[in-house]
């Protein structure tokens, strides 16, 4: 019995681990994004645009799979990758199952076709 308890427990640090390491990596990306955007725009003004941009298109994103995860995920897994003009169809209609408003519609929309 303590055998099997400490395969159980040894496989549990390892997926923890996993996890945190990939939600790590998730997190480096965006730093490395903001620090690359950051040394950019001091070398020009265009650069500012695009650094309102990048920040922007985050936020769209962290609302669009907040937004997902509210109100798709009750009933649905994980997002699955259709084409941009399927998926606006599939988001219309399970607009009206689900009672999602335009903004959160527009949301989950811009993170499904990312």
């Amino acid at each position: 019995m303590s055998f099997k308890t400490n395969i159980l427990a040894c496989l549990m640090v390892v997926i923890v681990g996993g996890v945190l390491c990939a939600a790590g990596q998730e997190q480096a990306k965006v730093v490395d994004a903001g620090v690359s955007s950051a040394s950019t725009d001091a070398a020009s003004s265009s650069a500012i645009g695009s650094s309102k941009a990048l920040h922007e298109a985050a936020y769209s994103r962290f609302e669009g799979e907040k937004r997902y995860r509210a109100n798709c995920g009750r009933c649905h897994m994980a997002p699955h990758k259709f084409p941009p003009r399927m998926m606006a169809t599939i988001v219309r209609h399970m607009r009206v199952r689900a009672t999602i408003t335009d903004e959160d519609m527009h949301f989950i929309l811009l993170y499904m076709t990312e």
